[in-house]
């Protein structure tokens, strides 16, 4: 095997093994004991697999609870973001505006903000709103930041689009929002997967926004509820490991689903964009 194709393979294992081994750790360690887990020298693997971690995980803490928040918060944001993202493509792939190229950089540029720099605003903002404590406290916000990454992404596949299958529908009598929805979003599945994808990981992870912006038990999300299975003086990382593999479940049945579309609509977008 030759240099050139040696090094390619080497970069790619480091990333798969990188991306991999926390996964494959947390899982193993969610399958042992305290005790085992403290025993030295370390093991790798459990010498008694046990499930009592999650029988605890549920019991200690109203997980399934935390789930469903996050589901809930998750989706409408997605939705949400993929709608108005989608408008705001359109908009700037057919429509001819003025500074076209500086819009585009400027939803780079706020895409790279820190998330810590808003939260003050719109903690303010959400409590002058009335809306601290409830399911548009964290819809909307998601929304908003998930903006920048889904209509940058959905703009290079509207570009690849010929005008002339919009043409030949308005021609029929479509308006330009029905052209939207009936040509240009079908074309562009694998964008809009993978914008949606973006978008629903990055409400599900999101964990700054989460703790600010709702305090009470019942509106809290799976990145908070974690937190709280750690005691004053102690961490009990098997139970904390369970919670996190019952947690990280919705989102790779998401993305195992949608692979194909995924890698696709990376791959075209860094392309055509």
């Amino acid at each position: 095997m030759t240099a050139s194709r040696l090094w390619p393979r080497l970069a790619a294992l480091v990333v798969i093994v990188n991306g991999a081994f926390p996964v494959l750790w947390i899982l193993l360690t969610s399958l042992k004991s305290e005790a085992e887990l403290d025993a030295r020298p370390i093991t790798y693997l459990p010498a008694a697999p046990t499930l009592a971690n999650y029988a605890r995980a549920f019991a200690e803490q109203p997980l399934p609870l935390y789930l469903l928040n996050s589901v809930i918060v998750a989706g409408l944001s997605t939705a949400l973001a993929v709608a108005v993202s989608a408008l705001a493509a359109y908009a700037l792939a057919r429509l001819r505006l003025r500074g076209r190229t500086l819009i585009l950089g400027a939803l780079v540029g706020v895409s790279a903000l820190p998330l810590v720099t808003l939260m003050v605003p719109l903690f303010q903002l959400m409590r002058g709103l009335g809306l601290l404590n409830t399911y548009a406290a964290l819809v909307l916000p998601y929304a908003v930041l998930s903006l920048p990454v889904c209509t940058l992404v959905l703009v290079g596949f509207f570009d690849a689009i010929p005008r002339d299958l919009e043409n030949a529908a308005m021609i029929d009598g479509c308006t330009r929002l029905g052209s939207l929805v009936r040509i240009i979003l079908p074309l562009s599945a694998p964008g809009v997967a993978t914008a949606a994808i973006l978008a629903f990981v990055n409400a599900w992870d999101e964990f700054l926004l989460a703790l600010s912006l709702t305090s009470s038990q019942s509106m809290r999300t799976v990145p908070v509820g974690l937190t709280l299975y750690q005691g004053e003086y102690a961490f009990p990382w098997p139970l904390i490991s369970a919670a996190l593999v019952v947690a990280l479940i919705p989102v790779a049945v998401l993305i195992v689903a949608f692979q194909e579309r995924v890698v696709g609509g990376l791959t075209q977008g860094g392309l055509k964009g």
